[in-house]
């Protein structure tokens, strides 16, 4: 349990850490000041400051030596970092260095910069994983993308038709067949050698035995003697699972075309998301399962140390993953996040002048209230379900 919280806190503070850092070098460059930037969250442990030239310690929650120049920080709690900049919630207006008082262009990169260093990280991870060989799901081997190779292949669940006899057992996508009846192991196999098996077992049951992240599950499976139209036996889509490795040079252009795939995935996530429950809310048929995918603290925690014991490479994936999703949600045009703020300077770039600061602050500050109830609720259902 405490190598799992390790990780997970070394993980969020690395993708927190990058983010606020993105903030920071684009606020610095673009002549804002900021106070200070922060590793960990306040109280502060220690801090460093450069006065006359010179690098001094700042203890604890004391004042700067030196208002004018920024303070490195350590803090007391360990769940990422941050950045304060001078007039970041509109104050500071007579000020020149404050954030209200810069130019249009950049306090859009400044504010932006922190998801565009998400990304970033997410492709570096995702190019140091495919030069040393990253787990990836493939249709075929013949179909591998250029200069790629498979290692120690899988077969792999990578979907189950709805209410069909794989989902009624229990299956799930990202399922790795090992045996079937105890007398087929798949590890060699290939993905149509599995799919005769089970085609010329129709109408039986047929005993999977499959790993789930770091289990070995068996699941008993009844299969369909006529199945319909394009449908298998027992309602499930196949693909190979294994390391997949690229040369060191051409790892960076596959992750950037990974990077792109995994980004659609997710705005087509957070779209089901929305459009589902709105459809079930007007009284058109929808699937509100997708509710119980959404996961918090609590639940990706659980995951990383699920993933942690496949591997540091898993980890790598993992990591690269939550920085996408990091980068995503932030960029939502809703208040408090960054895509919010983005909002607001965009409404105040096409009115030509300055938004009324009372009510931009208000907005965020319902927005934040928000964020943070449906962060309660997301981790109470975590710990329900746990």
């Amino acid at each position: 349990m405490f190598t799992t919280i390790l990780i997970f806190l070394i993980i969020l503070g690395v993708l927190v850490f990058v983010h606020e850092f993105g903030h920071f070098i684009v606020a610095k460059k673009s002549g804002m000041k900021v106070d200070e930037f922060g590793f960990g969250f306040p109280p502060r442990l220690a801090g460093i400051q450069k006065v006359n030239g010179k690098w001094k310690f700042v203890w604890g929650m004391r004042a700067p030596l030196d208002p004018e120049q920024t303070v490195f920080s350590i803090n007391w709690i360990p769940l990422g970092g941050f950045v304060k900049i001078l007039g970041e919630n509109n104050e500071q207006e007579n000020n020149p260095r404050s954030f209200v008082n810069r130019p249009f262009w950049g306090r859009f990169l400044t504010l932006i910069a922190g998801v565009v260093m998400n990304v970033i990280l997410a492709w570096v991870l995702v190019s140091v994983g495919y030069a040393v060989g990253l787990p990836t799901a493939v249709d075929t081997l013949s179909n591998l993308p250029h200069h790629a190779h498979l290692s120690n292949p899988q077969v792999v669940i990578v979907d189950t038709l709805p209410g069909q006899p794989a989902d009624k057992a229990g299956l799930k996508a990202g399922d790795v067949i090992l045996k079937l009846d105890n007398s087929m192991e798949t590890k060699n196999e290939t993905i149509e050698e599995v799919q005769k098996y089970i085609k010329s077992h129709s109408g039986q049951e047929i005993a999977f035995t499959i790993q789930r992240i770091n289990e070995i599950k068996n699941v008993q499976v009844q299969s369909l003697a006529n199945p319909g139209p394009g449908q298998g036996p027992t309602g499930i889509e196949l693909a190979l699972l294994g390391k997949l490795k690229f040369p060191w040079y051409w790892a960076p252009i596959e992750a950037y075309h990974t990077i792109n795939q995994q980004i659609n995935s997710i705005l087509m996530g957070l779209w089901q998301l929305v459009y589902q429950p709105l459809r079930a809310l007007v009284g058109l048929p929808a699937n509100t399962s997708i509710l119980s995918q959404v996961g918090g603290p609590v639940k990706i925690a659980k995951l990383t140390g699920q993933v942690a014991e496949l591997g540091f490479i898993y980890i790598i994936q993992f990591a690269a993953f939550l920085s996408l999703n990091l980068a995503v949600l932030n960029i939502l045009p809703f208040p408090a996040l960054d895509g919010g703020r983005v909002l607001f300077l965009l409404i105040e770039k096409i009115r030509r002048k300055r938004n009324n600061q009372k009510v931009e602050q208000w907005v965020n500050a319902i927005g934040f209230m928000l964020l943070l109830l449906l962060m309660v609720v997301v981790t109470i259902k975590d710990i329900i379900n746990k």
